[in-house]
């Protein structure tokens, strides 16, 4: 494997639809990454030797996504120095809300930026690593300054679209 500087680690390969958007956000922003299977409960050591691997690589930001107990997150930022973003996902008796109770509750001085639930908080998982990979990689925040640029101006298509169709009614 080469380097990389998100890694996006995933509690199960059936989170796989729901964390995909990180990646698809991430490579259109210009950012290196790549996702892995591993688990905080079934799989300690394997976790703590992609934790390793990846930072020898040159990772700077962790992405992890679990539900239920959603203990990767943290087991992830109690073994690195590097920034770590939850993401909680759906599954479970609360269906989601669980797992984001376990993934912000995080002790003093271990902590963990967590994203809201499923897909929509890949994606913006994956705008919060480009930010940080932004603040040493100028191309990537001005990747992500042309992002929001064709954010704003699809909102104001949609808005003149919208005037428009009300002075026809």
């Amino acid at each position: 494997m080469s380097g990389c500087e998100v890694m996006v680690l995933m509690g199960s390969a059936s989170d796989w639809t729901l964390v995909r958007p990180a990646l698809d956000v991430l490579h259109d922003l210009g950012v290196s990454a790549e996702a892995h299977v591993t688990s905080a409960h079934r799989s300690p050591e394997w976790t703590l030797r992609t934790i390793e691997d990846a930072e020898a690589r040159g990772c700077q930001v962790f992405i992890c996504a679990a539900g239920m107990a959603a203990h990767l997150a943290g087991v992830v930022a109690s073994h690195t120095l590097r920034p770590v973003i939850g993401i909680p996902l759906p599954g479970g008796l609360l269906d989601g809300l669980d797992a984001l109770l376990a993934t912000v509750q995080m002790p003093p001085g271990v902590p963990v930026a967590t994203v809201t639930a499923g897909a929509a908080g890949a994606k913006n998982a994956a705008y919060l690593a480009a930010q940080i990979v932004g603040l040493s990689r100028p191309e990537v925040a001005a990747s992500l300054k042309r992002h929001r640029a064709e954010a704003e101006q699809k909102v104001r298509r949609t808005d003149a679209e919208l005037m428009n169709e009300q002075e026809r009614s």
